[in-house]
């Protein structure tokens, strides 16, 4: 569904009173900063703008929204960053990937941020307190080692003989990186398995990383989370088949984009929360008061002919569990 259809849709049945006559403030002004591109982002922003929603706030009515997508390219980031805050937006919402944060955190320490990452906001720097995060900043973040352990777990029962996993991450991103491989080792451990670290911070290194952990005989791939990664899930899908590699990654559009497997938030929901919190702060309230929240919603999908070209047989168990068995 795009942006157009669903505001199209809950508007008509939003009904906001106006007073006959009555003259109306322009209406406050929120930036979107993110490194990717909206096409890639398009069902995230949907629920974004359900929790915008269900707060009273309907872009294009009672509010205005001012977009900078970076397609990638990370060094616009701090300029985007700096052109929403002599707009004088009212809130930036800030994400994908962490360089977007820091360059909005570093461009004004006044404006209300909102972040959705999937590093540990703490030791990021982004907040000194999940429950009181203080200043200007505050939001989501998919950080934590039970989901880690749950999505290789998961893998596990797949692949059962498997004893060395390798763990795909990006270098140009190393503070999520590093959260990356803590959060793995932390998990491999429960699972009595072998952690691999590769990396690609680039498409062309893409098939190196994954033939790196053929030839050092980890037996599946996991896929960091990471912005920039995850807009390469068709081609890091492709190798890993092509070299016989089962692949698991924190999202559901990686799975539908060809990798095997993921387990993870529900994108979706994670920016509606998002877009409440905006809310909320447009209606008065202070970010360092509001807590940074974990999603509540987890959802697991596999790609049913990925796991046929793979010659995987998925067990009863797991296939009782799947939110969505993609054909």
């Amino acid at each position: 569904m795009t942006r157009r259809n669903f505001i199209k849709i809950v508007t008509s049945t939003v009904a906001f009173p106006m007073g006959a006559g009555a003259q109306q403030a322009p209406p406050p002004v929120i930036g979107m900063l993110h490194g990717v591109s909206a096409v890639r982002w398009a069902d995230r922003m949907v629920g974004f703008y359900r929790g915008l929603i269900e707060e009273g706030f309907v872009e294009g009515r009672n509010l205005a929204i001012e977009y900078r997508w970076a397609e990638g390219q990370f060094e616009r980031l701090p300029a985007m960053a700096a052109d929403l805050v002599s707009r004088k937006v009212a809130v930036i919402c800030a994400g994908a990937p962490d360089v977007a944060i820091r360059a909005a955190m570093a461009a004004t320490k006044m404006i209300p941020i909102v972040f959705t990452t999937a590093s540990d906001p703490v030791r990021a720097g982004f907040v000194p307190s999940i429950p009181r995060p203080g200043g200007n900043v505050t939001g989501i973040t998919h950080f934590g080692v039970e989901l880690v352990a749950k999505r290789l777990e998961f893998l596990k029962e797949v692949v059962p003989a498997a004893t060395r996993i390798a763990l795909l991450v990006n270098p140009n991103n190393p503070g999520l990186m590093n959260d990356n491989i803590q959060q793995t080792e932390a998990a491999v451990r429960q699972l009595s398995l072998e952690i691999l670290v590769v990396k690609a911070g680039s498409e062309i290194e893409i098939e190196g990383a994954i033939v790196g952990a053929v030839q050092h005989q980890a037996n599946a791939l996991s896929i960091g989370n990471d912005a920039y990664l995850s807009t390469l899930s068709q081609q890091i899908g492709s190798f890993a088949l092509r070299h016989g590699l089962p692949t698991v990654s924190e999202s559901r559009d990686g799975v539908k984009a060809g990798l095997f497997m993921s387990y993870g938030p529900d994108q979706a929901d994670s920016f509606r929360q998002a877009g409440v919190y905006v809310a909320r702060i447009l209606k008065g309230k202070k970010p360092g008061e509001l807590p940074v929240v974990q999603p509540a919603k987890v959802e697991l999908f596999v790609n049913l002919k990925i796991a046929k070209a793979l010659g995987l047989t998925l067990p009863q168990s797991l296939l009782l569990r799947v939110d969505e068995a993609i054909e």
